[in-house]
């Protein structure tokens, strides 16, 4: 039986409401423009590689041949002794080539960064490259991806302009005009007999809304698992289901999972964008091994044949009309190959039963009209508004899943996060819910109870539960590691306060690194490598790209993880350090502010967590006065003096 709700009391026009987010996304467009135009021209080229936005003098180290003709070429430093610097490029990011020394502008080649590690960086590109020099050196920049604006841009006119439609009353109960449906129904028989109370009322309760639901995962509940169990159980009576994400790494977390539960299941997007053990599931490489294309590249080829001949140079006048003929012919032959192409790939979608994307990587000209009955949207958290508007438009429900008590949106507007661009639509929900959306998931698999309680009070009310398996697990239970101070307890907060651990401002930058800090990082590392401790499962995680830079340096003969935050989002480690780094007589935090950014990094440790911190600068801010505060009661706290 269908349930009601009073409707919020006044809101947004739909013009309103979606002029503001065009708005928004102009703002953020010159934004990103104004930066790129500052990587570009007005710093030097080693500036440029200190923001991470750029990584200049590359050679080509190797050059492969990617799906669908494209061509992947590896990039390393010209000094091949040398590791690439920190770089906020990662696999999916779109760059532009260059080639260095020129003395004029180098045309630029776009491309797609497919694989990223210590002293290599794989792009993918639609054609070869042509370089002027002998032995040309490379710069890549990080660029502004144009074909994901015209995606949000495309998706908001049609959300606007729907009439009489699904997407029309989506569009309404998502803005708070029309009242959201949802159905009170008995429990599914779990497929996965593994799930806990607060998963299996999740699942439940997303399976009887009629228009949305949330399930709002905090770090370790497992909504992942959560997630793949409902699409199951959509699949499992004959739905269809668009499950997307906003990254890529997401996507193929969520593929994977799929497909180990046997569901059939597609990959969507640029296969440069995809973990190469997914790739076979792309939709690209299975066109390309469907045996009705050998038939269409023939065609292909011969229609190039054909238009090559159009264009060769005759010694005599050729008849009238042969040219348009060949012309004509090669048209023609280029269409057919076409409608093959286009049959292959309705045929693969139509069987599939799951298809997975990124959000922005849903291309309308491969999706034409396709429906599905359910899009399931994870890390719905970090998308903006304007992203999610996407994939509604091709589903009948929606379940939004994430955490907006960690990393938000990615913005580069100040001006338009002022406005809100950095609050996702499910953030939106859940501070004015109409009626209640969503479900919580409490039982974490992750972290000891002294590790997570502190992020359970301050940002989930107290509700976290550490499963036994995990609530009492150290380092020393692992093979190999002794039982020694570091190793029998969770947590060990070292506080630099009166040491002169002070910070610095880098060089022509605005990241802050601390040197000191630092230093003290790689001990504390060393002596958890000295415990038995495998370096693979040690990661040291600091807000700010500076210290990463300053830390990577430092740990050059250590295979230790080094990350900003944003770039462990996701991840965990057995042992966590976090180098908080300020230290000033002012009490600024900065960036430490973004108290989501530190539920992160706190809650990334299973059975170890190190931060590293000055107190007297830190607790000017009352999260952190709180966070000393429970480290003391916990027995965790330690002055860097007893170091």
């Amino acid at each position: 039986m269908l349930q009601y709700s009073a409707m919020k009391a006044t809101p947004p026009s739909i013009e309103e409401y979606f002029g503001r987010l065009a708005r928004l996304l102009d703002l953020e467009a010159e934004a990103e423009k104004l930066e790129a135009l500052l990587a570009l021209e007005k710093r030097s080229p080693t500036e440029a590689e200190e923001t991470g936005n750029s990584l200049i003098h590359l050679t080509i180290r190797a050059e492969d041949a990617g799906l669908g003709g494209r061509i992947l070429l590896t990039f390393g430093k010209r000094n091949q002794t040398l590791p690439l610097p920190w770089t906020r490029l990662s696999a999916g990011s779109p760059v532009i080539l260059s080639e260095e020394g020129l003395g004029h502008p180098s045309p630029g080649w776009r491309g797609i960064v497919s694989r990223l590690q210590k002293d290599n960086i794989q792009v993918a590109f639609p054609q070869a490259p042509e370089p002027e020099g002998e032995r040309p050196s490379f710069r890549l920049d990080r660029s502004t991806d144009e074909v994901s604006r015209l995606r949000q841009r495309q998706a908001l006119d049609r959300a606007r302009d729907a009439r009489s439609s699904r997407l029309a009353t989506l569009r309404d109960v998502l803005i708070h005009r029309q009242t959201p449906l949802f159905n009170s129904i008995a429990a599914p028989d779990f497929l996965d007999q593994g799930l806990n109370e607060s998963q299996r009322q999740a699942v439940t309760f997303a399976l009887g809304v009629e228009d949305i639901a949330i399930i709002h995962g905090p770090p370790g509940t497992g909504k992942t698992t959560t997630l793949v169990e409902l699409i199951r159980q959509i699949t499992r009576v004959g739905g269809t289901v668009l499950a997307v994400a906003a990254s890529n790494l997401g996507v193929d977390n969520l593929l994977e999972r799929l497909l180990a539960a046997g569901e059939n299941a597609i990959r969507l997007g640029h296969p440069a964008r995809v973990s190469p053990e997914l790739r076979e599931h792309t939709l690209d490489l299975l066109v390309e091994n469907h045996p009705d294309m050998r038939l269409a590249r023939k065609w292909l080829q011969e229609a190039n044949t054909l238009r090559a001949q159009a264009s060769k140079f005759y010694h005599t006048k050729p008849q009238p009309g042969v040219r348009e003929a060949l012309r004509e012919e090669a048209k023609k032959l280029r269409e057919d190959a076409g409608n093959v192409e286009e049959q292959v790939v309705e045929g693969i979608l139509g069987r599939a039963h799951v298809v997975c994307a990124t959000a922005t990587g849903l291309d309308p000209q491969v999706l034409g009209k396709r429906r599905f009955d359910w899009c399931v949207m994870d890390e719905a958290s970090q998308s903006t508004e304007a992203v999610v508007w996407i994939p509604l438009q091709y589903a009948e429900k929606i379940v939004l899943a994430g955490d907006p008590f960690q990393l938000p949106p990615t913005v580069i507007s100040a001006a338009a996060a002022a406005q809100g661009l950095n609050v996702s639509m499910m953030e939106r929900l859940l501070e004015q819910p109409p009626v209640k959306l969503s479900r919580l998931l409490t039982t974490q698999y992750r972290m000891h109870t002294d590790i997570m309680t502190y992020s359970s009070t301050v940002f989930y009310a107290g509700s976290l539960q550490a499963d036994p398996t995990v609530g009492a697990a150290l380092l020393r239970d692992l093979p190999g590691v002794a039982d020694d101070e570091l190793t029998h307890c969770p947590v060990h907060f070292i506080d630099t306060a009166g040491a002169s651990y002070d910070e610095e401002l880098e060089p022509d930058g605005d990241s802050h690194l601390n040197l000191m800090e630092a230093g003290l990082v790689l001990k504390k590392a060393r002596a958890l490598i000295a415990s038995g401790v495998q370096a693979e499962q040690i990661a040291v995680i600091t807000p700010y790209s500076a210290q990463v830079r300053v830390l990577r340096e430092k740990f050059k003969t250590l295979d230790i993880e080094i990350d900003s935050v944003d770039g462990f989002q996701g991840r965990e480690k057995e042992a966590v350090i976090v180098s908080l780094v300020r230290s000033n007589r002012e009490g600024e935090v900065g960036f430490l502010a973004d108290t989501r950014r530190m539920n992160v990094a706190l809650t990334r440790a299973r059975r170890k967590l190190i931060v590293i911190g000055d107190s007297a600068t830190i607790t000017s801010h009352p999260f952190y006065k709180q966070m000393v505060e429970y480290f003391e009661a916990i027995g965790a706290y330690h002055s860097v003096w007893e170091e």
